[in-house]
């Protein structure tokens, strides 16, 4: 494993952090996710034009760089670094690889393109909230009952008859920017009882019977909305005996490192700005980042913050890993976010002071793509951490001993006792003769 980062990988972060410096600050942010979209259509253009970003996994066949999920990553972490609202999580890391993995040649020839150059973004929309045990994150179910699973709730699919395509019939919560996407993918149902499976369906944003809407969230920089499908028509993204629930887990994979990069990026933004703030704040006619108890708990931080780094790169090298590294990253976020808050004092707990930005992004992501406990869980299972070696026998409880026979209790007017000799449990006086005597 070689650890260095490239030239290009290292010009790729110094100009999307140079971009986002200039155009993406804390009033940037604020203003953005208050506009219909939910983000900065004219900066995510820039992005596009100058970076490639949304194409940058993409292969160069379809119009992408042609960079590789490490790529991604790093690129991820300064945009975790600036809280860009954008639809990069949910067009360039959830449904482009998806398209790549299971459409069709010419699926992928009309679709990637357009998404890896900016012009359009996509939307995965999974059932209930059921994102993270989708992509296996938390859990996996190889039945795909997350979809709805032959009974009411969920989204089912249709197909009707002579070729007429697919028709989807459900709600979806929850979906990353669904309602400015202009193309779905939807995680359905079909086959009923007899042929259960899970499939996924290409939805236009101008299908009739499709009604969406935007949310109100705890996050505004993850805009989500609710998607609603009346009879809608559809079109199946690849064929029928697809193994979507295995490009699901894949994507999953990849997605968790990126994450886990935002995570560590917008951790590490809000431990620099809380060290800033503590070198101007006084208090007894010093800074309060003089005082040893706040020097504590900053170093706290930045170990935990660089501990998480570290696991994000691995997991960069290693998708395999990405479950673990998005724990990690979570937990310093969210630990990194609190501690902001309480060391920037009376200022810092009020709710528009920009602190509160990272501390929603941590809850947000958390019970979106968590929690924590039990990412690390699934994780463990993966692995067989707690899983018996081949060859052990199995443990057997053990027999009940049987207790003692025991003899009648001594009188103090025994001749067998004396005061000098010891006296074994079962020949002690009773605490009533004790009390007697």
């Amino acid at each position: 494993m070689d650890a260095a980062f490239t030239a290009e990988q290292d010009e790729i972060r110094r100009t999307l952090r140079e971009i986002l410096g200039k155009r993406c600050g804390p009033d940037d942010v604020k203003a953005a996710v208050r506009t219909a979209a939910g983000y900065d259509g004219e900066l995510w253009q820039q992005l596009a034009r100058q970076l490639g970003l949304p194409g940058l996994a993409v292969a160069e066949e379809y119009g992408g760089v042609g960079c590789g999920a490490a790529d991604l990553v790093l690129a991820c972490e300064e945009t975790g670094r600036a809280l860009l609202p954008s639809p990069l999580l949910a067009t360039a890391v959830l449904c482009a690889p998806l398209i790549a993995a299971l459409g069709t040649g010419p699926q992928r020839s009309a679709l990637l393109a357009p998404l890896a150059s900016g012009g359009q973004t996509a939307a995965l929309a999974v059932p209930g909230p059921a994102l993270a045990t989708a992509l296996a994150l938390t859990g996996e179910d190889p039945s795909g009952q997350w979809a709805g699973g032959g009974r009411a709730g969920g989204v089912q699919a249709r197909e009707e008859a002579a070729g007429g395509g697919w028709r989807l019939y459900g709600e979806v919560p929850q979906v990353l920017d669904g309602h400015s996407a202009s193309l779905l993918l939807v995680a359905a149902h079909a086959g009923g009882f007899a042929r259960s499976r899970t499939l996924l369906f290409l939805v236009r944003e101008d299908a009739p019977g499709l009604v969406r809407a935007r949310q109100a969230v705890l996050d505004e920089t993850r805009p989500q909305s609710v998607v609603q499908l009346r009879d809608v028509p559809a079109e199946l993204l690849g064929d029928e005996d697809a193994d979507v629930l295995g490009a699901l887990a894949a994507t999953g994979r990849t997605a968790a490192a990126v994450l886990a990069a935002e995570a560590v990026g917008a951790a590490d933004r809000a431990l620099a700005r809380t060290v800033e703030y503590v070198r101007q704040r006084e208090q007894f006619g010093r800074a309060i980042g003089s005082f040893q108890a706040v020097k504590h708990r900053l170093a706290d931080l930045y170990v935990r913050v660089q501990a998480a780094r570290s696991a994000v790169y691995y997991a960069a090298w290693d998708p395999e890993q990405g479950a673990l590294a998005l724990a990690q990253a979570l937990e310093a976020l969210r630990v990194t976010s609190g501690e902001a808050i309480q060391l920037h004092g009376g200022i810092g707990f009020t709710w528009e002071h920009d602190a509160h930005l990272y501390f929603k992004r941590a809850a947000a992501d958390e019970l979106l793509f968590g929690p924590v406990h039990r990412l690390r869980a699934h994780a463990a299972d993966r692995a067989g951490l707690f899983a018996q070696p081949a060859g052990t026998p199995a443990p057997t409880t053990p027999a009940p001993v049987p207790a003692p026979a025991t003899t009648p209790e001594a009188t103090p007017t025994s001749p067998s006792t004396s005061p000098s000799a010891p006296t074994s449990p079962s020949t002690s006086p009773s605490a009533q003769e004790k009390v007697t005597v």
